[in-house]
């Protein structure tokens, strides 16, 4: 048999998806899975976007540009306007989702074996984006202890080399929740224009902060107009995972040419799902003011619910809604699988990712698992519970 690449042997397993073999056989079984998982929203997705679709008109579902619909990209801009983030259209790509934003910003930025720099714990995928345009990933540790506030700058100073091409952040946190304040944005500013470096900012969950805090986008830094660049996704703002629509923002000229060049190589982002999210952006703010209470009175929940918990550590979420929880064991991968495989309350059992896979220095997050308190009240109290149960049966 012909070998595959060492690119694709190389290339990691999602934590978030990984053990959903296990999830299928226990639903097989009569196993009833609460979903601590995964990211995706039980939210409704805004009517209007949906009707969009649905009361089309369409006759030829034709290509569309390959950065985007331009009345798209222009709403796009006004939406922005509202968030104090000044751009135009032509700063803007329309792409396949968040992801596909992060694989041409990292091909932009990056050759082979050019680094880029990471707090982590990171959005798993930021590994697998990385493995196959062949850059690395060079992580500075953040701690639980810290609430995964940014790392010193210092630290970050000790691994810049000469292949060092940019620091990606995602603000706010994706897995932890944490929120980058304005100060620690503003020391990120300084540290890439006196290394000439690109800040690279995921800010899907830009909506989702709390607590009163306010989110503060690279975008809104001043001289950084050379440096920074934002990927964004209707994905979590509008519960939109399906539409699989992003883009790419930066100021920078040359940015924007060379990205729209990978972009032109799979030659248009989807039609049906731009027309949902042009709409979208008409959803008004009472839905995001719904929405932003729904996730605190979840996370509250979720908190209380924890510390019930002998030997549980928690990060505190500020915004996004996702959380890192630290147990008293030695390997959640195992005590995940296990929680499928084999353990059952009134035939009901929790999915939770192991934090490893959101971590590239080995040996770290072992003992760590991240939540996403996606789910109803209700549901999320009772899945606390059964991970309780499961971990004292688990330990013994």
């Amino acid at each position: 048999m012909p070998s595959i690449s060492h690119k694709g042997q190389l290339m990691p397993e999602s934590p978030i998806r990984k053990l959903v073999p296990y999830a299928e056989e226990a639903k097989k079984k009569g196993v009833n899975v609460i979903h601590l998982n995964i990211g995706q929203p039980d939210i409704k997705t805004p009517q209007v976007a949906l009707d969009a679709v649905k009361n089309n008109t369409l006759e030829v579902l034709a290509y569309s540009r390959t950065e985007g619909s331009e009345t798209y990209r222009e709403k796009l801009a006004a939406y922005y306007a509202k968030n104090d983030i000044h751009v135009s259209a032509k700063d803007i790509i329309v792409t396949t989702g968040g992801s596909e934003a992060l694989a041409f910003t990292m091909s932009t930025v990056a050759d082979n074996d050019d680094e880029i720099i990471i707090p982590e714990p990171f959005y798993a995928n930021y590994n697998g984006f990385a493995t196959a345009v062949g850059v690395k990933v060079v992580p500075v540790i953040s701690h639980i202890d810290s609430n995964f506030a940014l790392p010193p700058i210092e630290e970050f100073e000790k691994l810049i080399t000469p292949r060092t091409k940019a620091i990606l952040i995602c603000n706010p946190g994706n897995p932890t929740g944490y929120l980058y304040t304005r100060e620690e944005i503003k020391k990120l500013a300084q540290i890439v224009k006196k290394h000439d470096l690109f800040l690279i900012a995921d800010e899907v969950y830009r909506e989702f902060t709390y607590d009163g805090k306010e989110h503060y986008s690279i975008l809104q830094e001043e001289g950084l107009e050379n440096h920074a660049i934002v990927v964004d996704s209707v994905s979590k703002r509008y519960s939109m995972c399906g539409a699989r629509i992003g883009c790419l923002v930066s100021k920078n000229e040359t940015i924007t040419k060379t990205a729209l060049k990978f972009a032109q190589a799979r030659l248009s982002p989807p039609t049906y799902a731009q027309i949902a999210s042009e709409a979208a952006l008409e959803t008004p703010q009472s839905y995001f003011d719904q929405v932003k209470e729904e996730y605190v009175g979840r996370r509250d929940l979720l908190i209380q619910e924890l510390k019930k918990i002998e030997g549980v550590k928690i990060g505190v979420p500020q915004g996004a809604f996702y959380c890192i929880v630290e147990l008293p064991i030695d390997d959640s991968d195992a005590f995940a699988q296990w929680l499928l495989e084999e353990f059952r309350l009134d035939n009901e059992t929790v999915m939770v990712a192991p934090a490893a896979g959101f971590y590239a220095s080995e040996g770290y997050g072992k003992n760590q698992v991240r939540i996403a308190y996606v789910l109803d009240k209700e549901n999320l109290k009772k899945a606390v519970h059964i991970l309780k149960e499961g971990l004292a049966s688990y330990i013994g």
